[in-house]
């Protein structure tokens, strides 16, 4: 007798829903896949427990005659495609004709369809694989599967099952995924008779529906819109969506689709990683949704059971084109930020020249503000200092030169500002809508007045990326400033610490380290980074070589940019040092003129605003 049989129907069915119908969630996205393909306009989505008990997915699509109902019963059997050819050109969602079979396999199902140029439709019940009973019946056009006691006759898969509620917000990320990816259709989703999710049809853009989505929770989302060059449509793909912001205090959550199909690609979250370098605090991953558009050749969709894995031609392509395209963004985001903090002209959006230097739009302290202090803090510090200052008015001051400000920010800004920037006088004249300097909270925060509420800003966090930008720019250049040591610091490395020398030699150098060997592990070090000058020179080095020795930190030039990191943030104002008010406003100055201002390397927000409806909710006004 053989030992090599041909599995029995029902029995390969199971096996593939083994592959296909994972959890509840997995029936939700199979049964919205084929309902999108069928060209609906509005999907119901209903749900009762934990989706094991009850399916219920509806659609107006194009609905299917008798013969295409039980057809689709069938395994492999399927419309979407018809010859080997068109295995490459994948336009549909589903095409592999196992989804319906494998689920009905292991659950009860009904199908209800019917096509709009019929005026009868069919209906057809199975129990666990088998037809009990097809037959005619009226209905809308369209169709409807319900599919109830999911693994019921699998009781160990359904075991495995998590919690109900971890089933319905696996459930419920399937039905956001395809609201986002077709914001032009509307979706319908109910829980035990609950409406969780309504979206109207053909009322959405693709940003207020991602607005929908991600609610308000999500904050202002930065916008990517890159589109393939011209010419290269063929190699380049297009990439669009929106992003959290960095700080977002929503779930970080990445969702990617490429040609309209949602999946997991850690390539492409990668490349989002690295376009947010130097945005995202440690911990935190980046969050919103990515839209790739590409030629059907250029990716291989038929490499995953669940089809919620791709193949790209050309990754490295993809890659970069994703990690630009995030990038772009992010700069566009601190031109936003900017305008909606300082009143200052769009670059490039016609309202000033690029390149130009935008005119001052915060108002500085006046000599006759009540608010306008030597020393801020000194209001929050005690009434009878309020009302000192109330009573005689604010006192003048000189900026120290041997601030933070002073000195550090001279240095840094020194090889790329052939002018000092200059301070406001007392004698400026407020901007409309501009910011108004308040004062320093905490010897940590700046407080200003905007046009419609409150800003703070961590003077740490602000100058650390000014610092920051400016050394980055001055490393690409190799002109990060050095400052000599009158007596050269002999060190005697290690075997570890020499290879890092030797093979990041060019990179160390420009990071302002000059360097020379000694003999044996002994190492000269004549000139380090002139904004950290006052530290030891063992700590500078020290931390040169744990980042450069750090594993799995990417090439050389990624590591001297965790490098400049480090010295701006040990080189930028700290957190509890006291400014004067005119120091606050270089500072604010300095910030106005930047590219890049929101984050501090590391990826701790500089500001927060507090709007006027904000204020009054604190006080029952709103």
């Amino acid at each position: 007798m053989s030992k090599i049989r041909v599995l029995p129907e029902n029995l390969a069915n199971q096996i593939a829903a083994g592959e296909v119908v994972e959890r509840t969630a997995s029936v939700v996205k199979e049964l919205l896949e084929n309902a999108i393909d069928a060209g609906a306009s509005q999907i119901g989505i209903q749900v009762e427990g934990d989706g094991t008990r009850l399916i219920r997915v509806i659609d107006d699509g194009s609905g299917m005659d008798q013969d295409d109902v039980l057809l689709c019963l069938e395994r492999h059997a399927t419309s979407k495609i018809t010859s080997l050819e068109e295995l490459g050109f994948i336009r549909s969602l589903g095409f592999r004709g196992e989804a319906v079979p494998s689920i009905a396999s292991v659950a009860r199902m009904r199908i209800t369809s019917r096509p709009a140029a019929q005026t009868l439709g069919t209906q057809v019940d199975l129990r666990f694989g088998k037809v009990l009973k097809v037959h005619e019946m009226g209905g809308s056009p369209g169709t409807a599967f319900e599919v109830t006691d999911l693994f019921g006759n699998v009781p160990a898969r359904k075991k495995f099952l998590k919690s109900t509620r971890t089933e319905l917000a696996h459930i419920e990320e399937v039905v956001k995924n395809y609201a986002l990816a077709r914001p032009e259709l509307g979706f319908s989703f109910t829980v035990d008779g609950r409406e969780v999710l309504q979206l109207p049809a053909g009322r959405d853009t693709p940003r207020s529906r991602a607005e929908r989505i991600f609610g308000k929770g999500g904050g202002v989302l930065v916008e990517l819109g890159l589109q393939a060059p011209a010419g290269n449509e063929e190699t380049e793909p297009g990439v669009s969506g929106f992003l959290l912001p960095p700080d977002s205090p929503a779930a970080s959550r990445l969702r990617i689709f490429v040609n309209g199909r949602a999946i997991h690609d850690r390539l492409i979250a990668h490349a989002v990683s690295e376009g947010l370098q130097n945005y995202l605090m440690k911990g935190r991953g980046p969050g919103g949704v990515l839209f790739l558009t590409m030629p059907l050749v250029s990716v291989d969709v038929n490499v995953h059971p669940t089809k919620q894995e791709v193949r790209f031609h050309k990754p490295s392509v993809v890659h970069q084109a994703v990690v630009a395209a995030v990038q772009a963004a992010m700069a566009a985001y601190q031109q936003t930020l900017k305008q909606e903090i300082f009143k200052s002209p769009l670059v490039g959006s016609g309202m000033a020249l690029v390149g130009a230097t935008p005119a001052k739009a915060y108002t500085p302290v006046s000599s006759h503000s009540a608010l306008a202090v030597r020393e801020p803090l000194s209001l929050f510090k005690t009434a009878a200092g309020a009302a000192a200052v109330l009573q005689n008015g604010p006192a003048k001051e000189q900026i120290p030169l041997s601030s933070g400000i002073g000195v550090e920010m001279q240095r840094a800004f020194a090889a790329e500002q052939p002018q000092p920037s200059t301070v406001p006088d007392e004698e400026s004249v407020a901007s409309p809508g501009g910011l108004r300097y308040l004062g320093q909270v905490l010897d940590t925060y700046l407080l200003c007045a905007t046009e419609n509420g409150l800003l703070a800003i961590d003077q740490h966090a602000a100058h650390e990326r000014l610092l920051f930008e400016a050394l980055k720019r001055q490393f690409a250049s190799k002109r990060i400033a050095r400052q000599a040591l009158l007596f050269p610091k002999v060190l005697e490395c290690t075997l570890e610490e020499l290879q890092i020398l030797r093979q990041y030699a060019e990179e160390i150098a420009a990071l302002g380290v000059e360097i020379e060997d000694f003999g044996g592990g002994s190492q000269v070090v004549k000139a380090v980074p002139a904004v950290l000058g006052r530290s030891p020179v063992e700590e500078v080095m020290a931390g040169i070589f744990s980042r450069f020795a750090e594993a799995g930190s990417g090439k050389g030039g990624v590591r001297a940019e965790e490098v400049l990191s480090d010295m701006a943030c040990k080189a930028a104002i700290k957190a509890g040092q006291n400014l004067s008010a005119k120091e606050a406003e270089a500072l604010l100055d300095e910030m106005q003129r930047a590219d890049v201002f929101s984050h501090c390397p590391h990826g701790r927000p500089v500001s927060k605003s507090f709007t006027a409806h904000e204020i009054k909710k604190w006080f029952y006004r709103g």
